[in-house]
């Protein structure tokens, strides 16, 4: 599959990097990649495991070093930035997280405002508006005293998203936010991406759920093996023939009835190798054959 090009002029972007080479020790996940966030997105960068979606997210905000190639924010390499300054533009909600023993959720999420503390600029009533707002959006309001450690997989999930929000950057990096969470949650999270969105925020997000960022981005980047195999609009990206070649499924692709986005709808795996055994005799034997 080779990755569409378009003659139309590309969107404007302050995140963007050309050339990108990076990954972990001697192993090389990604190599020589070009990749531009489109302003004002909700981006969600989609791949079968290991494929460098969370490397990419990683290397966008620093936490990564390029073995090659640079990551731009504004035309400025930020190698080259000061750690305060980027952290005002550019949050992150990690995979995983760790919050430090004994902290309380109203806490942990004021500690979204670090970057806009200095010797001389103390904690604010801006500060202050910051985190309520981001404790309220996020359905916390009532749990600013618990411990963070008490709480549930999902709880924990949603306070480590509004100390994200609390930082209040204009490009908003998520690994994976929907981690932990039901689905009642998960769209409460993808709702509020949306609505971020639509204010004028920069989101770049990965998700594994193919028929969620089907429904959420406005921008779609499809990796595999480090490279970019497609991306643009989901209805312009997501095909039968990419969910088969990418992740190894076989699938229809109809309108959602809701959104009339992408509906994915799998059938069968693909079994690529001759020698690979087939599945059992059943309901779905034929559909499988037809998908080899």
């Amino acid at each position: 599959m080779t990755r569409p090009t378009s003659s139309v002029d590309p969107a404007p972007s302050r995140l963007h990097a050309t050339s990108l080479s990076t990954g972990y020790g001697d192993r090389r996940i990604i190599d020589d990649l070009d990749v531009r966030i489109p302003d004002g997105s909700f981006t969600v960068i989609i791949g079968p495991n290991g494929c460098g979606k969370s490397t990419l997210l990683r290397s966008l905000v620093r936490l990564l070093k390029p073995t090659g190639g640079s990551v731009l924010l504004d035309g400025t390499d930020i190698a080259h930035t000061r750690s305060k300054e980027l952290a005002r533009q550019i949050g992150l909600l990690p995979q995983t997280s760790i919050a430090p023993e004994g902290i309380t959720v109203i806490d942990l999420v004021s500690r979204g405002r670090h970057p806009h503390q200095s010797a001389l600029k103390r904690w604010s009533e801006h500060d202050e508006r910051a985190v309520q707002k981001a404790l309220t959006r996020t359905g916390l309001a009532d749990l600013t005293t618990r411990v963070v450690d008490e709480l549930s997989g999902g709880q924990r999930q949603r306070v480590w998203i509004a100390m994200a929000l609390a930082q209040d950057t204009p490009i908003l990096l998520l690994d994976e936010p929907t981690t932990y969470l039901d689905i009642s949650h998960q769209i409460d999270v993808l709702d509020l991406c949306t609505s971020l969105q639509r204010e004028g925020r920069t989101l770049v997000a990965v998700l594994h759920d193919l028929n969620q960022a089907a429904r959420y981005a406005t921008h779609l980047i499809v990796l595999d093996q480090g490279r970019i195999i497609a991306e643009g609009a989901p209805t312009d990206v997501v095909t039968a023939d990419l969910v088969r070649d990418v992740f190894g499924v076989g699938a229809r692709v109809i309108p959602d009835p809701e959104t009339n986005t992408p509906l994915i709808v799998p059938h069968a795996p693909v079994f690529p190798d001759p020698g690979a055994h087939p599945a059992p005799a059943g309901p779905s034997t034929a559909l499988m054959e037809g998908t080899r």
